[in-house]
């Protein structure tokens, strides 16, 4: 299979020759034709799997085919979660439509609205957006979503853990009702079905890969080790593995930064990148990361949505996420375009659990390993509750009043 037998236009396949690619990806070649033939669709793609070419290319194709109307009112709209996310699009969006006639351009909130305004007043076809700001622009009269054809939610299961379905049906209820929607999804919870059969008329569905499973070429370990000397083993692996791309999710934006400013501290470069940053902030970080300046860069769930890193050989879970699918987002950074690449999780006894649920999701038990000198200690509450999974749990001591059950935390 060749992007040549997708249908796809002279000035497309001339773009992605630049781009040099050759043979397009499962999602690729499954999600352009229907969408060419002007479908709704709804996809499940997981990061690195090439979704974005998968909407992006027959969109351009659409847009270039359509009536050019005078004043270049916003005819495609892609949303997304992430200020990241969106301008990666963009990116893909002008580098596939070097060779045709179609305007685009991407708003976002964390930066100054004014330029943003003057651009959608030159006229735009294709628009890249995060729902906040879209609005926003919208309540200002700045831009009309009246002429929409084309709806792309990226990202969708992602949007709706960051609440933006309010925003969401907003929107929805600007534009006209005769529309191609295409959806693409990680995953399909129950909220993305009801998402989807709200917007989506007799939809082709098309999947990368099974629901919620994991790169094949990813190497997952798990590391028990005690919470208190997480950081010390991080540096260790990193110093002594002279790890030189590390991409390390916490789960608050406050242990970012403390992770990061004790890696500096180790003589590890490192920069975080969180909701809490601004955007030239994390533009900085990101690119440092990608060039090599900074060998680690460490994220929240957040921010890490949608980006783009080629070849990242290393992802660490420096604390566990309590939400499964959360687990597959985060080590899909690793492991792309054919590479192989390292998933670590770093558990402490707390985090057990939640282990659990990610095996039960993943449909397989995940290798477990202790470095000597980083054994995990029970702490004074997991030696009164006995071990975990042990069913010989000792008889309750009698006479204990409800205040000490309170004091002890139980």
């Amino acid at each position: 299979m060749s992007f040549n037998t997708l249908g796809l236009s002279e000035p497309l396949l001339r773009a992605v020759q630049k781009k040099g690619y050759t043979t397009p990806s499962p999602i690729q070649e499954k999600a352009i034709p229907p969408i060419l033939e002007k479908k709704d669709v709804l996809a499940s793609a997981q990061t690195g799997t090439g979704k974005t070419a998968g909407f992006t290319l027959p969109v351009l194709q659409l847009l270039s085919q359509g009536q050019q109307l005078r004043k270049r009112p916003v005819r495609a709209l892609v949303l997304t979660p992430t200020r990241e996310l969106a301008a990666q699009i963009l990116d893909n969006v002008r580098a596939y439509s070097e060779f045709l006639d179609v305007r685009s351009m991407v708003i976002f909130g964390g930066v100054n609205a004014k330029p943003q305004i003057r651009g959608l007043r030159n006229g735009v076809d294709l628009l890249v957006a995060t729902p906040g700001r879209l609005l926003d622009l919208h309540s200002q009269k700045a831009l009309s979503l009246s002429k929409i054809e084309v709806l792309v939610l990226d990202e969708a299961d992602r949007m709706l853990d960051m609440g933006f379905q309010r925003d969401i049906n907003k929107i929805l209820g600007l534009l006209p009702e005769r529309r191609q929607n295409l959806l693409f999804s990680a995953t399909f919870s129950k909220e993305i079905k009801k998402l989807a059969n709200g917007i989506l008329h007799h939809p082709v569905s098309v999947e990368a890969a099974p629901e919620n499973t994991t790169a094949e070429k990813v190497k997952q370990k798990i590391y028990r080790v005690d919470k208190s000397k997480k950081t010390t083993l991080i540096i260790k692996f990193i110093t002594d593995g002279n790890w030189e791309q590390v991409l390390v999710f916490t789960r608050t934006k406050h242990g970012a930064n403390r992770l990061t400013e004790k890696m500096n501290k180790n003589n590890i470069s490192a920069a975080a990148i969180h909701g809490n940053k601004s955007q030239g902030a994390r533009t900085k970080a990101l690119s440092g990361f990608k060039k090599g300046t900074i060998r680690v860069l460490v994220a929240t769930d957040i921010a890490a949505r949608g980006l783009d890193i080629p070849l990242l050989p290393h992802v660490v879970n420096f604390e566990l996420p309590n939400i499964p699918e959360d687990y597959v987002h985060r080590i899909g950074r690793t492991g792309r375009a054919g590479a192989s690449g390292e998933a670590i999780s770093l558990v402490s006894e707390d985090e057990v659990a939640y282990v659990k649920g990610i095996e039960k999701l993943l449909g397989e038990k995940l290798e477990n390993n202790v470095v000597e000198g980083f054994e995990p200690i029970m702490s004074a509450r997991d030696v009164k509750q006995g071990p975990r999974n042990n069913n010989n749990r000792k008889p309750k001591a009698k006479n204990k009043s409800r205040n000490y059950k309170r004091r002890s935390g139980r």
